[in-house]
């Protein structure tokens, strides 16, 4: 990932920004893009479960092709327009966080090339799948905004 690109784009953020689809604000999706960092660099933890043939054909889809994530597609474990309460105060402390959790991400993986961290809906991922993934995941949500 680009962290400076990423960076770049999250400052035309505002926590004013209107959403084109999709029920996140501003703030709970840069909130949202910080855990699923951090799961992917064993931050968090997700236990090991062996995906099913519906997630490995959608992992084979959105990750080794050029498709993009579509809207409506909804995080694992979360009902139609559940959200998870805020953490922090407001978006500029959400916005540091993910900074931290996207340099955290980088060097776990140049300390453990090998690490394979648990993806919630496609089971373990290598280094270079996390990459595909982070990469369609961040598009996805900064088209959210229009950023």
């Amino acid at each position: 990932m680009e962290i400076h690109q990423i960076l770049h784009r999250l400052q035309k953020l505002a926590s004013d920004s209107p959403a084109q689809f999709g029920v996140m604000s501003p703030q709970h999706m840069v909130e949202h893009l910080s855990l699923t960092v951090k799961i992917s660099y064993d931050r968090i933890k997700i236990p090991e479960f062996e995906p099913g043939k519906n997630e490995l054909v959608l992992k084979q889809e959105l990750l080794y092709s050029s498709i993009q994530f579509p809207r409506g597609i909804r995080a694992p474990g979360l009902g139609e327009g559940a959200l998870l309460p805020l953490r922090f105060s407001n978006l500029n402390e959400a916005k540091e966080e993910l900074l931290k959790s996207l340099t955290n991400y980088t060097r776990y993986f140049k300390e453990n090339p090998e690490a394979r961290p648990v993806h919630p809906r496609f089971g373990r991922l290598m280094h270079g799948e996390w990459e595909i993934f982070h990469a369609k995941h961040f598009e996805h949500h900064l088209r959210q905004f229009g950023v």
